[in-house]
């Protein structure tokens, strides 16, 4: 179900930036009065699951989810049809245009991108405001995997500042070591101030783990992972906080998951808080995995202040604007690490797998929005690469149509076309075949 969940979002999600990326293209032909011959949500090869022709343009849905597009009469694009370009100019096809118009016309599925992700941050702050951990208030520092603990770091080391610069939000502090390739960590370590070389591979380390700098939280228990859990059959209940093991301290998780790795089969004493109140010894059974079948709860709220931001309607408006500039340079900053190979940031390009595995496994409206908003700025700036078949491609000779007043000949662009949708299908087949090799890991 939850896959089924994630799913929905995400073609959702795709459905809407398609079909209002389009409309940027189609409103600003109509503005110019350039004829547009089809309209589509996804590709159609060989036949379209729906189809119906209004006027001049046929509107119809495909069946392949790569994308969406909109033919517009005079003009070389994924359709490759070249025939009408053996015919005269007439007055309502695309090369007709002034070069201005033409610019614009490719432009508007772009501007439309950036214009309604910051409509939707907008909406986002007013409807819901902010909520997040604020670093000071991380009460127990932090907990690191084998990744944070290469940086340096140690399990409730408070982190005080990146590059000397202070960092008000958790989630933060992976995403600015990362796109601004930090080389120092302000730390408090058992009330001492220290500063942390980070080593040269440290982007490189932190692309490939998933969670390598968390909270530290006390270890309570959740959920079970099934109903014939080993903790359960202890005697182990949901709200249960362990705090010992065989008579060793284990006030967090981190120190827990280090204790219990030195058991294997065995039944081991336990000692666990109920209720906050109640103390009592449990023997407790330990697989041959080190694992006893529980899930921490890992809710942000019960163990820490969260600061909290409401907007009024005039409010939201510059805090979304703000929030959308923020979002694109950030974008812009990870783009950049493409082309640092010491990053290896090329391996963790993905796919619709990886893309649809970012929404929740269950249905949350602000989340929805907030990554519909975040594709949509990905979305944008992907289009505008100077890559023929995209919309860059084509912004990239009209703008040297514009500044050496020639144009490109049409055998020209068309070949440029043909080299675009190569290489695009080449980066298609690497993403998602980097989504398959990592289902297999």
């Amino acid at each position: 179900m939850e896959i089924l969940v994630k799913a929905a979002q995400f073609f959702l999600s795709l459905s809407i930036l398609i079909i209002l990326h389009e409309m940027g293209h189609f409103a600003f032909a109509k503005l110019f009065k350039t004829r547009v011959e089809k309209f589509y949500l996804f590709f159609n090869p060989w036949f379209a699951l729906f189809k119906k022709q209004i006027g001049e343009t046929e509107y119809g849905i495909g069946w392949l989810p790569l994308g969406g597009y909109v033919k517009i009469s005079g003009m070389i694009d994924e359709s490759m049809d070249k025939e009408q370009l053996t015919q005269p100019a007439q007055p309502y096809e695309f090369r007709s245009k002034p070069s201005w118009q033409r610019l614009l016309i490719m432009l508007g599925g772009v501007l439309v991108n950036f214009i309604f992700a910051l409509i939707i941050y907008v909406g986002v702050l007013y409807s819901w405001g902010e909520t997040y951990l604020p670093v000071k208030n991380m009460t127990y520092g932090v907990m690191v995997d084998s990744t944070g603990m290469n940086l340096g770091l140690r399990n409730g080391d408070k982190i005080t500042g990146i590059d000397g610069n202070e960092v008000e939000n958790y989630l933060a502090i992976v995403h600015d070591i990362v796109v601004n390739d930090a080389k120092t960590l302000q730390i408090e370590r058992n009330g001492r101030e220290m500063e942390l070389e980070l080593p040269k591979n440290t982007v490189a380390s932190l692309l490939k783990s998933e969670l390598p700098i968390i909270p530290r939280m006390p270890f309570y228990i959740d959920e079970f992972t099934d109903k014939d859990s080993l903790a359960y059959q202890s005697g182990l209940r949901r709200n249960d906080r362990v705090i010992g093991i065989y008579g060793v301290q284990t006030e967090f998780f981190d120190e827990f998951r280090s204790e219990i790795a030195n058991y294997e089969d065995e039944v081991i004493p336990v000692k666990v808080l109920r209720n906050d109140t109640d103390t009592i010894d449990l023997n407790l059974l330990v697989s041959s995995t080190s694992t006893i079948g529980v899930k921490a709860d890992l809710d942000l709220s019960r163990f820490f202040v969260l600061e909290e931001k409401r907007y009024t309607i005039v409010e939201s408006i510059p805090a979304g604007i703000s929030k959308g500039s923020r979002m694109v340079s950030s974008y812009l900053k990870q783009l950049k690490l493409l082309f640092k190979p010491e990053t290896k940031a090329y391996e963790e390009i993905g796919g619709f797998i990886k893309i649809g595995s970012i929404f929740p496994g269950v249905w949350d409206w602000q989340i929805f929005w907030n990554m519909t908003a975040f594709l949509s700025i990905i979305l944008a700036i992907m289009n505008l690469l100077p890559i023929p078949a995209l919309d860059g491609g084509h912004v990239a000779f009209l703008l040297y149509e514009i500044v050496s007043g020639r144009k490109p000949g049409d055998k020209f662009l068309e070949y440029a076309q043909v080299a675009g949708m190569v290489l695009l299908l080449s980066l298609l087949v690497y993403a998602n075949g980097n989504d398959i090799v990592n289902l297999f890991k």
